[in-house]
């Protein structure tokens, strides 16, 4: 974590003066190599006109405006049983238990607070209950009478959401919703990025996005929440424009740093709105006397109006490449226009489709669990929104430096072993995050909530290390269709997030066994890392098996070699992007 640190910040002054080895380079406000992309991400330095200085407006443009996406992509998350109630949804608003005693979620429910089940003498079967033991007959006899209630009503929750009932089933849906719109959207953008360039694109989506955010406010029905939340869903797309628009300001050798920690401070969105819709925007709304039902609605035009000024500032202020306000793409070396072909191109790499399914398991997890965790906090551990969304949070909030640790810890390996080290720091943040994900699936509600929180944090670490490594590895599997590359494999974290939702926690009445299933996915994905070669670049087990020169001559950098000079062979960090 200490060499993540100093990776990071290492030339992070905010000194506006250049630094010596950059003297003289053209005149941008950090070194650049012969394409004008940045050698150095200094964080800091950001002072400068966008003339002198694009490379870090880019960086920090991304990565605000996709940690807002993501600020207001999952604020209905963790106000999920607050929306349910405004809707009428819960079991209890549905089927009142003083007219339907016997539903199974009545059955099953037991307050971990009080230690009290809704059914006072146990139930007629522990796995498939049909009704509560009846009331033993000598306390009928002399029984006070809370002893003779066979029923405790009482004990539920004010929203009984928990599995099985409809009232988890339209959650669920809403959540599959917003991620899958993405999925769309991402791919499309392989080609309109092309077209428009990062900044149109990215200030479209968001703007877009802010309206759909904003008209969360009016949800009145299970039908127009869903609605609603595959239209926000559309935002999450600003991923794609994230890492395409880093690819494009910064060098090989820092490239997996800069993707890494743009996406991943970016991601930290997902576990700040855990916090910040509930105990900065919901509570005290209510405290302050606002009733409930409004109070959600309310707090949902916050993040609407803070996309609306990101989207205006990044269309002012920022360029789409280093030396051009709008992008062409002759910049990545690719001659023909930007046409739908391209995808099928790139689909007929099968090592496109093992990392489109590979970042399935990795930002596909961390979506599900942007949807789930609050949740699954709030009903099966019970606890109160406030604490249930902080310890959902403590997962989003990782991103602070994971993702980024993945990015470093590939380049590093890249630096030291080759091509393949980048691979394994893919393989092994993959493999422990099955693990971890397997281990959080094995906590239950009788251990105390900070053992589930330990293997949460360690599960986290390894779905952003995992999430790092994957764009430490995209810059290099297809140059000329990098746009297309980074689109698709994005969506695919997406369809990781359908998958999840469809076929692991929507239809398994289990609050523990979805978590287990996932695991199983993840590992079998993380199994498939030998199936990455390249013959420039070598594989998992193998080295390159040409010269990687006579690759990069026909790659972005098209400049002719004076006449009777021998070209020169590039180092293993100059390959271009």
């Amino acid at each position: 974590l200490a060499q993540a640190i100093f990776v990071i910040f290492r030339d992070s002054s905010g000194s506006c003066s250049r630094p010596a080895f950059a003297k003289n380079m053209p005149d941008f406000k950090l070194a650049v190599d012969k394409n004008n992309k940045a050698t150095e991400l200094a964080l800091l330095r950001v002072c400068g006109t966008v003339q002198q200085n694009p490379h870090m407006r880019a960086f920090w443009a991304s990565t605000i405006s996709f940690f807002l996406a993501f600020l207001g992509w999952f604020a209905l998350a963790p106000l999920a049983l607050e929306v349910a109630t405004s809707m009428g949804t819960c079991e209890n608003q549905l089927y009142p238990p003083e007219d339907n005693p016997k539903r199974v979620a009545y059955l099953k429910y037991k307050s971990l607070k009080t230690g009290k089940a809704y059914c006072q003498y146990g139930k007629n079967d522990d796995t498939n209950p049909t009704d509560c033991n009846p009331v033993p007959q000598d306390i009928l006899a002399s029984g006070t009478a809370d002893e003779k209630m066979q029923y405790r009503p009482g004990v539920l929750a004010d929203c009984v959401c928990t599995p099985g009932t409809e009232c988890k089933d339209i959650i669920a849906n809403a959540g599959v919703a917003a991620v899958a719109s993405t999925i769309f959207v991402r791919i499309a953008l392989g080609t309109l990025l092309e077209r428009f360039g990062p900044v149109n694109v990215q200030s479209g989506l968001m703007t877009f996005g802010a309206f759909w955010v904003a008209m969360a406010a009016a949800i009145t029905a299970p039908w127009n929440y869903t609605l609603i939340r595959f239209f926000i869903g559309c935002a999450g797309a600003t991923f794609v424009t994230n890492q395409f628009w880093c690819s494009l300001m910064f060098s090989p050798n820092v490239v997996g740093t800069a993707n890494a920690t743009a996406a991943g401070w970016g991601n930290l969105g997902g576990g700040v709105t855990q916090i910040f819709m509930i105990s900065v925007l919901f509570n005290p709304m209510v405290s302050s006397g606002m009733p409930a039902n409004t109070a959600w609605r309310v707090a949902m035009i916050v993040p609407a109006v803070l996309f609306l000024i990101c989207a205006a500032t990044m269309k002012l202020l920022c360029w789409d490449t280093p030396t051009a306000k709008r992008f062409d793409v002759s910049v990545t070396g690719k001659t023909q226009k930007p046409s739908l072909w391209d995808y099928v191109v790139v689909l007929k790499d099968i090592r496109v489709i093992v990392m489109i399914f590979q970042y399935s398991a990795c930002f596909g997890t961390e979506l599900a669990m942007n949807n789930q965790l609050a949740t699954h906090f709030r009903t099966y551990f019970q606890m109160d929104a406030a604490d249930a969304s902080a310890l959902a949070g403590a997962f989003g909030l990782m991103n602070l430096f994971a993702r980024s640790l993945g990015g470093i810890t590939s380049d590093i390996l890249f630096k030291y072993v080759g091509f393949r080290g980048r691979i394994w720091a893919q393989f092994l943040a993959l493999f422990f995050e099955a693990v971890f994900l397997f281990c959080f699936g094995m906590v239950d509600s009788s251990q105390p909530w900070y053992v589930a929180l330990a293997v949460l944090i360690c599960f986290s670490l390894f779905v952003q290390m995992a999430e790092g490594t994957s764009y430490g590895i995209v810059p290099f599997m297809n140059k000329q269709q990098l746009a297309v590359v980074s689109a698709l494999v994005g969506a695919g974290g997406n369809l990781g997030a359908v998958i999840a939702g469809f076929c692991f926690y929507k239809p398994i009445n289990d609050p523990l066994l979805p978590f287990q299933v996932h695991a199983g996915y993840v590992m079998f994905w993380a199994l498939l890392s030998p199936c990455y070669y390249w013959r420039e670049h070598g594989g998992m087990f193998h080295g390159p098996a040409v010269d990687k020169t006579s690759v990069d001559k026909t790659s972005v950098d098209k400049t002719p070699e004076p006449a009777g000079k021998k070209p020169q062979a590039a180092e293993s960090t100059e390959t271009t992007v």
